[in-house]
């Protein structure tokens, strides 16, 4: 890296911000982290508190987004979901990671025998979408928030090695990774110095996109009754609950829809401008080019 790299990757918050799709990203994401950890200390009203005299409220003080048929407060309802969703991405996420790198690793770095394995049993793995993987844990196992976590994050992490595993052996073949094996360096070290760093931008759009499939599967499986217990406060959850009074309360069900829909946008292009800021291929590149770029196929499929 020379001197003029150095300060560039040192304000790469700031060149981030300047992006007006991460910038929309970022402020998403913070909402929503500001959201769960001031749930955890106050919310208008308790979510799970029932008030039959109230049901169906329309917006208006002091239950700024109305109320449920049960007469609880949506507004609660929704920052005490926000929790949910940020402890499931989190997560999730982080088990994908592990499992992304260490199957990628295992899949570009040993021996040719053990590479082959692993690209099949990635194959056979990927074959099974991430949602079923999780309703056919969840059906053995039962419903609950662990159960998403981890059925999520096997999921997601195989895609995750399936992209990253290519690109490690791209970056393999590079002078210094070679100049880092001749100078002594374990093929660990090797890993951790120089090939992680190098595919850090494809890994890390990848990993924001599992962050928002975490939140869509949480969602989707609590809409169906294997994720959350009616226990914990969830946006899937709420809209499973909500949705059969769309025709006559829309307005209701329109609260935790949005939050949903806005949480995985924000983190999609907060993804997508993380890899602009990191990649110093896109950096260089502008206009049309960069934008055709920033959307390759491989890194989101």
């Amino acid at each position: 890296m020379d001197a003029a790299e150095r300060p560039a990757r040192a304000h790469w918050l700031s060149r981030l911000w300047r992006l007006s799709t991460s910038r929309f990203g970022l402020i998403v994401v913070a909402l929503v982290v500001i959201t769960a950890l001031v749930s955890l200390l106050w919310t208008p009203f308790d979510p799970q508190r029932v008030e039959i005299a109230n049901r169906w409220l329309s917006p208006s003080w002091p239950h700024l987004l109305g109320t449920d048929g049960s007469g609880r407060d949506i507004l609660s309802l929704i920052m005490a979901g926000s929790r949910t969703t940020v402890i499931v991405a989190i997560g999730a996420s982080a088990i994908a990671a592990v499992i992304g790198v260490l199957l990628a690793a295992l899949g570009a770095l040993t021996v040719r025998w053990l590479r082959e394995s692993v690209a099949v049993l990635v194959d056979i793995l990927i074959a099974f979408p991430v949602l079923i993987i999780a309703m056919m844990i969840s059906a053995v196992w039962g419903g609950s928030l662990w159960v998403v976590i981890w059925s999520v994050g096997i999921g997601f992490g195989v895609n995750i090695a399936r992209v990253t595993r290519p690109e490690l052996r791209r970056v393999q073949q590079s002078d210094f990774v070679v100049a880092g094996r001749a100078y002594g360096l374990t093929p660990s070290q090797n890993l951790l110095r120089h090939l992680l760093p190098n595919v850090a931008p494809v890994f890390i759009v990848q990993l924001s996109w599992g962050m928002a499939v975490a939140v869509l599967a949480e969602a989707g499986l609590s809409y169906l009754g294997f994720g959350a217990p009616v226990t914990d406060p969830s946006w899937g959850l709420l809209l499973a609950e909500l949705q059969a009074y769309l025709t006559v309360y829309p307005l209701a069900v329109l609260a935790p829809g949005l939050a949903i829909t806005f949480t995985v946008l924000g983190l999609n292009l907060l993804g997508d401008g993380i890899r602009e800021v990191t990649d110093p291929t896109l950096r260089a590149t502008s206009g049309p080019a960069r934008s055709s770029r920033t959307h390759m196929p491989e890194v989101v499929a």
